[in-house]
């Protein structure tokens, strides 16, 4: 297999695992869309349906999307992508291990088995103070992110990747000073992550509270002061 052929591979199975783990598939396929920065018309012509179909899914009005309904949306995304030239499937085809990636990511993993958002936060003492309604949400993964380097050195692209392999996924944010750069960057890539929680934060900043609360996105604040004890507990616990 050629060096594209994997590339379009490994991100079509990205894509496809993180639509199939959310709870929200519908807005998981819109987010990928606008990654590609493809039209909701342009996507429902690669794939000879109604543009009205797409936004079904994307606004819930239709039931979460079966595997090969997914497996035609990736695919049609993919195939205009390259058609424009492959700049997205190139983007990420590149090592999440780059220098600026690399400063940024202080600890990631994936979990073996999902946790809801309210066990999670007790274990690492990190009460939720925003959409306490969506605790019982589960998490599949989390990331522990230098909030500065995040902030000034990553691309668009290179927050996707913060991820992992799903969104539905814990950012914590070292650094964060209240949240509010942190928030406005999640809102400017069109990133939703199942939680984040401010690690060297009191209080959470007015636009950082009206942010997750527009995008449903569960916010706390991290009690452990030390950044050291706070990835020390996350690795024995998970």
């Amino acid at each position: 297999m050629d060096a594209q052929s994997l590339a379009k591979e490994n991100l079509a199975k990205r894509i496809a695992g993180e639509i199939v783990l959310s709870n929200e598939a519908g807005k998981i396929i819109q987010k990928w869309r606008n990654i590609f920065k493809i039209p909701q018309r342009r996507l429902a012509d690669e794939m000879k349906i109604m543009p009205s179909v797409i936004s079904d899914y994307e606004n819930g009005r239709r039931k979460s999307p079966g595997i090969k309904i997914i497996k035609r949306i990736i695919e049609a995304m993919i195939s205009i992508d390259e058609k424009l030239g492959g700049k997205v499937i190139q983007e990420f085809a590149d090592l999440p291990t780059k220098t600026a990636l690399s400063d940024a990511v202080l600890d990631m993993k994936e979990f073996d088995k999902p946790i809801n958002i309210k066990d999670f936060c007790k274990i690492i003492d990190a009460p939720v103070l925003v959409r306490e309604d969506l605790v019982s949400k589960n998490l599949y993964g989390y990331t522990v992110v230098d909030s500065l380097k995040a902030i000034i050195d990553l691309s668009p692209i290179d927050m996707v990747k913060l991820y992992g392999l799903t969104s539905e996924r814990a950012l914590i944010f070292i650094g964060a000073h209240r949240g509010r750069s942190s928030m406005v960057a999640l809102k400017v890539t069109n990133l939703r992550p199942g939680l984040v929680i401010l690690h060297g934060s009191e209080k959470i900043d007015d636009l950082a509270k009206r942010i997750a609360e527009l995008e449903g996105i569960p916010l706390s604040i991290s009690k452990i002061k030390d950044k050291e004890e706070l990835i020390k507990l996350l690795r024995s616990n998970f």
